[in-house]
């Protein structure tokens, strides 16, 4: 019987963590990084709930997520990439935007047959004088930049294709993730659909992703079921 170490306080209830024998489980559906509720998956948690699976030798990886803050989910990605446990990534329904940087992070990386990736150029709102804007377009630069490195590094894709990529807001389906190195094998469909909370953040929307929160969290409580059984 699976451990289940802790539990999500979310509305639904999603298991964070679970370890069983000489492997561990660690969920990432919802945004990277705390919102404006508490709610979400903060580095803090995720180097905590890291902590708790210090001692198995694999950790499956399951993400859902419309990405969130870049720098909490870069500081997950060294994480992972830090840990001394293979890392196997599944993609469930959606790795967009930080949440798709993370899961580059996986020395094996599956998508679900339904499932999309979805990378972009890094974005923020800034105020100030003139040279507050610089220096922020000088960061939001450099981000996007450190971003592209992480793509090329796993993917092989040259530098220049993955800046044109971001720039254009790019979807991959499974067969364009996997074709594209993004990922390395497809699996079955979950049984969990991806949800996308504002539409108005993407430009490229796939009509698979409008929002269908309601079936999402019902998924997602069948699986918090099954874990606490």
């Amino acid at each position: 019987m699976a451990k289940l170490i802790n539990l999500r306080t979310a509305k639904a209830s999603l298991p964070r963590v679970i370890a069983k024998g000489g492997t561990g489980e660690i969920y990432l559906y919802g945004p990277i990084g705390q919102d404006w509720f508490g709610e979400g998956n903060s580095a803090k948690q995720f180097a905590d709930d890291l902590k708790k699976l210090n001692n198995v030798s694999t950790i499956d990886v399951r993400i859902n997520s419309e990405g969130g803050d870049v720098f909490a989910g870069k500081a997950m990605y060294t994480l992972l990439t830090q840990h001394k446990a293979k890392i196997v990534v599944h993609i469930d329904g959606l790795a967009a935007s930080a949440a798709s940087f993370i899961a580059m992070a996986g020395n094996e990386i599956e998508i679900a047959e339904s499932a999309f990736v979805m990378i972009h150029d890094a974005f923020g709102a800034q105020y100030g004088r003139a040279k507050d804007m610089r220096a922020f377009a000088d960061l939001l630069d450099a981000t996007n930049q450190s971003i592209v490195d992480i793509y090329a590094a796993r993917t092989k894709s040259a530098a220049d294709k993955i800046a044109k990529w971001m720039d254009a807001e790019t979807w991959f389906s499974a067969k364009d993730a996997i074709k594209n190195g993004f990922a390395d094998r497809v699996c079955e469909n979950m049984k969990v659909a991806a949800s996308i909370s504002d539409p108005t953040m993407f430009k490229n929307l796939p009509a698979a992703l409008r929002p269908n929160r309601v079936k999402a969290e019902a998924a997602i409580a069948r699986i918090a079921a099954r874990a606490r059984t």
